[in-house]
């Protein structure tokens, strides 16, 4: 494990900890010694080995299942983190899912799903991080997108609806707060080697990215770990892309 930094004294919340980004995201950030909520819907078993993992490696973090669709649940989970630790620091909105069809087969359902995770979950749950943020004067929002939220993707359309939704929501909060010190951000990743690429044709798709590869999560944590820094006070409203060139 890399030398730790000096205590920042700061608590992150996660959202969709469990596996992949975010699970990528809430390790990099324990590295950095702040302590780390990791949230996560259902799947407990992957959430119980991130908490390992980074209490192996001398870092701090804590479960909080919840689920980011809900109004009620999210707001006890936000309560429960100002309860336990009296602030909240950082939020990195990452829960998200996929439900790829083409719009013709599309049913309500499968449109109010995705946008009900992708995007109301980030209302759900940032509305109530910034109350906490803005009397302290100090905050680091950063929004998992994605490259089809810039571009749009053939099958996708409610997905990219609801990444491009959090690009705009994201410029739009970073004017609202930037005088109180706290800055929102967006990353939009391109492919990235996770459970979300199952099933793509990989070596056809790689041809197709100017780095010829995909990404990893560790990759786009790097970045998150950044925003997420004092050097990154003057950036906000911005979203960074980590395609590999693709867009």
């Amino acid at each position: 494990m890399p030398k730790k930094l000096p205590d920042t004294d700061q608590v992150a919340l996660v959202t969709g900890a469990s596996r992949g980004i975010g699970k990528a995201i809430a390790i990099a950030l324990a590295r950095t010694n702040r302590f780390v909520y990791l949230n996560f819907c259902s799947n407990k078993e992957k959430a119980k080995e991130t908490l390992k993992e980074i209490e192996s490696l001398g870092g701090k973090a804590g479960l909080l299942q919840f689920d980011v669709t809900h109004k009620k649940d999210s707001e006890k989970a936000i309560k429960t983190i100002i309860s336990e630790k009296g602030k909240i620091d950082i939020l990195i909105n990452n829960a998200g899912i996929r439900d790829d069809m083409l719009m013709v087969w599309m049913k309500k359902n499968n449109w109010q799903s995705v946008l009900d995770t992708n995007l109301t979950g980030f209302f759900n749950v940032t509305r109530l991080a910034v109350k906490n943020m803005l009397p302290k004067r100090f905050g680091r929002i950063i929004n998992v997108s994605s490259t089809s939220g810039q571009m749009g993707q053939g099958g996708q359309v409610n997905y990219s609806a609801s990444k491009a939704g959090l690009i705009g929501a994201t410029k739009a909060l970073s004017r609202e707060i930037a005088k109180r010190n706290i800055t929102v951000n967006a990353v939009a990743p391109g492919f990235i080697e996770t459970e979300m690429i199952e099933g793509l044709p990989i070596e056809q798709i790689a041809k197709t990215i100017p780095a010829g590869r995909f990404g990893t999560p560790e990759e786009v944590a790097a970045a998150v770990v950044f925003l997420c820094s004092k050097d990154a006070g003057y950036i906000t409203g911005q979203v960074i892309g980590i395609n590999g060139g693709i867009v």
